[in-house]
Parts: structure tokens; C-alpha cells; sequence
């Protein structure tokens, strides 16, 4: 991020009459939190805003639902067609916009807020720090310099997407700066203990089930990574439906495979209904999980990344251990 693109991010903010702010299909909580925290400091500033993602069903993952200012949230048709500032937030490239990547090209500015360095570059202004432990990290360095009030509601957002992104502040990524932001963000009222139950401690009984057929049938391959070691499993459909679970249910189920201390990385397949399989990756840093899914067609992080592939369990995992053999190293 050099200054001169964040003095001009700011200088779009500030001057916006109206804006639309999108964030990747699948949202997590920097995503949605960096999204919601900026929507609504623009909407105080008299900003006409809209906040949306790319899928048809704008369902909002149950361990987000307490996130304030949800009201700014609108599917994408209803998402202005030619929209005078269109901001991305945590989207690394234009796929990851799904229905709203048209947007793109009719938008009379782009500008870009990511911590994401892998896929296609796009956008008109740039504010991409891959340094940064998280997008809301930018964001509140926005907020800070266009003089909006971190309030409550959020600081929430900005917490939200900052302790999910930095693995709950286990990451390396957690920076003194991180803890920093961290204690202002609780200083205005944030409840972490409450955070905490809603995104990692509160599951429906079904998780219990699914959770117990990913463990069942997980894969220990202490070879592959060049020797770093991987461990993977994968949910069916039918399994989740059997659950009683959706795929948004068995987020949680990656951070238990991860704690195989014999694999540097760790990997979920999930199958969607239709018979695409979601695939989450965790490393615990030395490998680089994060340009391995951008070049696979997702996005992500050094610590946490993912993509959708439309083969079976097998041709996508010999795909993704290629891509993991190669993969940057820290």
C-alpha cells in the first residue's frame, strides 16, 4: 500500500454521494465486517449506500448473525447497474464477485481494499496491503482518516473480521499493531466473549455428527507438502444432509483437522448440493495456502484460503497436492 493510493481511496470516500460496497461470495467475518464497518460510516457521512455479494441467496452465515447494520445488506438485482463508486472489500479478483463482477465494467470508479495479494489485479485505485493482518485493518485506517466515529456497532464489525482473520490472534500475522487495534476496538465496548461464542462456540447439535464423519474418515499424508505433511478429509452432501447441517455449519470443521501437529496443512472438501465440492486450506505458515487457491480460482490468505472445484474428491485433491508441492514457501 503506498500513500499515494490510500490518499486517493480516502479522497473517493469522502467526495462519494453514493457507493457500492461488495464483498467475495461466501462471506467470512473479515469480509462482512470490513464491508459493514464501512457502510455504515459512509451512510453517516449522508452516503447513499449498498452492500451486497455475489450469490443468488443473500444468506448471512449464522455466526455472523449478530453483526449490526444488516439492514445495508441487498441481493445483488438490486444492486444500481451502473454504480458511480463501486468498492470491493477482501476480494482478491474478479471471480471472486461472482454475480457482481459485471460491475466491474459499468462501475464509473473501482476502488479496491484487500489484504490479498494472489489472482488478477483489477480496480481503478488500488488500497492492497499484504501486509496487513486483515482487510478491516485498512478499513479502520480509513475510517481514522476520513474522522468517523468507531463506535460500538463498529468497532464490532472491525473485531470481527480481525480476530477471524488472524486465527482467533494465533496467526503470525498478529502484529503488536494487531493487539493494538484490538484493545481500542474493545476500549469502545466490544463484547470479545460473546464474539467468540457466536463464531466458534455455538453450533447446531448436527456439526457434532458431521464433525465426528470428517474426523472418521480423515487422511493423514506426512509425505506430501515436500515433506511438510498433510491432513484432509471431505463431507458429502448426503452427510450434511443427514446432519441436519449446511455447509456454513461445518466452517468449524478445518480448525480440528489443523491441529494434526504431523501436517503443516490442513484441508476440508465439502460437497454443495448441486455436486461441486468447496475446499478450505489452513497452513500453519510455512506454506503459502493462499496463492495456491488464487491460482486454482479462489482466494485467501498465507494462513487460510479456499476455492470451488467441479471434480470428485480425487481428481481435486491429486490437484491440489501438485499445486501444495510448488507452493511458496515462508
Amino acid at each position: 500500500m503506498s500513500v499515494p493510493d490510500r490518499d486517493a481511496a480516502v479522497a473517493l470516500l469522502r467526495d462519494a454521494h453514493e457507493a457500492v460496497l461488495v464483498c467475495h461470495v461466501a462471506p467470512d467475518g473479515d469480509a462482512l465486517g470490513s464491508m459493514l464497518a464501512l457502510g455504515q460510516a459512509l451512510r453517516r457521512r449522508g452516503t447513499r449506500v449498498w452492500c451486497s455479494w455475489g450469490e443468488p441467496a443473500l444468506v448471512v452465515p449464522e455466526a455472523y448473525a449478530f453483526l449490526p447494520a444488516q439492514d445495508l445488506l441487498v441481493a445483488p438485482d438490486a444492486v444500481p447497474a451502473a454504480p458511480a463508486l463501486l468498492v470491493t472489500l477482501d476480494s482478491s479478483s474478479p471471480d471472486r464477485l461472482g454475480l457482481l463482477a459485471d460491475r466491474l465494467d459499468t462501475a464509473g470508479c473501482v476502488l479496491v481494499v484487500d489484504h490479498h495479494t494472489a489472482g488478477e489485479p483489477f480496480g481503478d485505485v488500488r488500497l492492497v496491503d499484504p501486509t496487513a493482518a486483515a482487510t478491516v485493518v485498512l478499513v479502520a485506517d480509513l475510517l481514522d482518516a476520513l474522522g468517523a466515529e468507531i463506535d460500538l456497532d463498529v468497532a464490532t464489525c472491525l473485531y470481527t473480521g480481525l480476530v477471524t482473520d488472524t486465527g482467533s490472534f494465533r496467526h503470525a500475522s498478529t502484529t503488536p499493531s494487531v493487539h493494538a487495534l484490538a484493545a481500542r476496538l474493545l476500549a469502545a465496548g466490544v463484547r470479545q466473549d460473546l464474539v467468540a461464542q457466536s463464531v466458534w462456540d455455538s453450533n447446531p447439535f448436527g456439526y457434532l455428527s458431521a464433525l465426528g464423519a470428517a474426523c472418521s474418515a480423515a487422511v493423514l499424508e506426512p509425505d506430501a507438502v515436500g515433506g511438510h505433511g498433510l491432513v484432509w478429509s471431505h463431507l458429502s452432501d448426503a452427510q450434511l444432509s443427514a446432519a441436519g447441517v449446511g455447509l456454513a455449519d461445518v466452517e468449524g470443521v478445518i480448525d480440528v483437522l489443523r491441529t494434526a501437529r504431523e501436517a503443516e496443512v490442513a484441508v476440508v472438501l465439502k460437497q454443495e448440493p448441486g455436486g461441486a465440492l468447496r475446499v478450505s486450506t489452513r497452513s500453519r505458515g510455512a506454506v503459502d495456502v493462499g496463492a495456491v487457491c488464487g491460482a486454482l480460482g479462489g482466494g485467501g490468505h498465507r494462513f487460510a484460503a479456499g476455492f470451488t472445484c467441479t471434480g470428485d474428491v480425487e481428481t481435486t485433491m491429486a490437484l491440489l497436492r501438485d499445486a501444495l508441492a510448488t507452493a511458496p514457501r515462508a
